[in-house]
């Protein structure tokens, strides 16, 4: 089995304030409401983005990021520490619409075999959480791209 969730919002606000807001890996504490107490890039070569981020419970691990600009989208992936997934792989895909930019998180994961919840759990968790962090960053990025 493997999990798979996919979660989208509409943010009426410019392209490139949305993605700027996005991957602004420090500002995650704010946007993903209060889930992060820490979140620091390690290493930034172009494009790349090798960060660490530490939850509310003091867990900490390293993930990558590829940003994609100019194609709408974005790719990461979990590193060091993996646990408790056996790989967790992400995509954020922008869609520019007339009524705004469409924010499209998708997530495959597998759960290590010594986790404590399942994949369809992971899931389940990961979709609400998505979902009440969307609308943080639909309520950060349209109330910042309208104070211009």
């Amino acid at each position: 089995m493997m999990g798979y969730t996919c979660n989208s919002i509409t943010i009426k606000a410019p392209y490139e304030k949305i993605f700027d807001i996005s991957n602004d890996i420090p500002r995650w504490t704010e946007l993903f409401g209060g889930e992060y107490k820490e979140a620091r890039v390690v290493k930034k070569e172009a494009s790349k983005i090798v960060f660490q981020l530490t939850d509310d419970e003091g867990r900490s691990w390293q993930s990558f990021r590829l940003l994609f600009k100019k194609d709408y989208f974005t790719y990461a992936e979990r590193l060091d520490p993996k646990f408790p997934f056996e790989y967790m792989k992400i995509i954020w895909l922008y869609t520019p619409t007339p009524d705004g930019v469409i924010l499209t998180w998708i997530q495959h994961f597998t759960m290590d075999k010594k986790a404590k919840f399942n994949d369809e759990q992971v899931e389940g968790f990961i979709n609400k959480h998505s979902r009440e962090n969307l609308e943080i960053f639909k309520r950060v990025i349209e109330k910042e791209a309208a104070q211009v």
